[in-house]
């Protein structure tokens, strides 16, 4: 049996059991780092598969590095398991920490064969905070040669476009007053905030369509006869490229600070968690999955078929700046139900969503394994 039929048969010896755990992972839902289960589950798989596991990693709680092989080149795999609040695995981390795994069980007996070291790596909090970038900074990704991921989607796309983002939170400060009696001693933070939201849709106008900005009201205020003296507003602020992020920021920021200034408020901006950088797919590696990919009868889209709108950000970018990474995402048959919606949780515990786990895996250990055949490390 050649190794990609051997990584194909390992991948089946463990299908139901990653089936299990990926439906196990949508009915017990856990948020940014908040993982704990579903970390502790994936770390048990991974030890009684023979990994070397460190878990907590990284000065994470629920992060976890999963090793193999002794010398050699290093690959990660980087498995995502937190999930959306209120409607859980709606962008389908079940399904990506699964194919991780399935694809990490299936390469371990081929390190030391094919000279190449192995890490199946728990990166929490991708939907937020971006626990990839604390995993950059902490050395996770040092001495890296490749990382690749896949993801759960209603297309099958080798290559996405996938966006740069920054998270921000707004508060706007004003003066209490009755809202019937004494309205001219109250300074209207609500007021601020929708003079802000109003800033905001002008702005859209004159936005590329790449240029993104989504906004919800977290606390409007108390009661409808009191002028609220305080308002809290989430935003996600994205870009074609964090060098056009930080031109867009400095307009958004402008926003706030003219209703601010236009309803006598004062007003504070806090970042939230990591800017995620624009994800650069490595063009060799791309090319290896999307023929193995074809060969398990998934014909993969390129991202320049796809309107350049229809994008979306992911911390993976980060990792993509300092080595070479792919971040396949893998049709689960759900139109129309897309990502962040309830329906599309649901579609992650079908048999198009369990596919998606063993392709994923499959598709992910024949391209490691192309790459150490041929010897192509040094041409990434």
């Amino acid at each position: 049996m050649d190794r990609k039929e051997l990584t194909r048969a390992r991948v089946a010896e463990v299908f139901d059991t990653l089936r299990e755990l990926s439906h196990w992972m949508y009915d017990h839902p856990e948020t940014a780092y908040q993982e704990k289960e579903s970390s502790a589950r994936l770390v048990q798989f991974l030890r009684d598969a023979g990994f070397e596991v460190e878990y907590p990693a990284y000065g994470l709680d629920t992060a976890f590095a999963a090793r193999v092989g002794t010398d050699g080149p290093h690959v990660v795999i980087c498995a995502e398991y937190d999930a959306l609040p209120k409607i859980g695995h709606a962008c389908g981390h079940n399904i990506i920490a699964t194919a991780a795994l399935g694809a990490g069980y299936a390469l371990a007996p081929l390190t030391d064969e094919l000279g190449f070291r192995l890490t199946v790596l728990g990166t929490p909090a991708e939907e937020h905070y971006g626990g990839k970038v604390d995993l950059i900074e902490a050395g996770a990704f040092n001495d890296a040669t490749a990382a690749m991921m896949i993801h759960p989607a209603p297309l099958d796309v080798v290559d996405p476009n996938v966006i740069a983002v920054a998270h921000i939170d707004v508060e706007f400060h004003g003066k209490e007053a009755h809202a019937s009696a004494y309205p001219q001693l109250g300074v209207n933070a609500l007021d601020a905030f929708v003079q802000a939201y109003v800033n905001i849709a002008t702005l859209r106008q004159a936005l590329y369509p790449t240029d993104k900005i989504h906004g919800i009201i977290t606390h409007g205020g108390d009661a409808p006869n009191i002028i609220p003296a305080y308002t809290r507003s989430s935003w996600y602020v994205r870009a074609e490229s964090r060098q056009r992020l930080d031109e867009l920021m400095t307009k958004v920021l402008a926003c706030f600070e003219a209703a601010a200034t236009a309803t006598g408020c004062s007003h504070h901006v806090d970042h939230v968690g990591h800017t995620y950088e624009e994800l650069i797919s490595n063009e060799l590696m791309v090319e290896l999955f999307q023929k193995n990919a074809g060969r398990l009868g998934r014909l993969m889209l390129r991202g320049d078929d796809l309107p350049p709108s229809q994008t979306g950000s992911t911390d993976m970018g980060n990792v993509s700046k300092l080595v070479p990474t792919i971040h396949p995402m893998l049709s689960i048959n759900s139109m129309p139900a897309v990502n962040h919606q309830p329906e599309f949780a649901s579609h992650t515990v079908t048999p198009a969503g369990d596919k998606a786990i063993e392709d994923g895996a499959v598709a992910m250990a024949w391209t490691v394994i192309d790459l150490a055949e041929g010897d192509l490390w040094d041409d990434l």
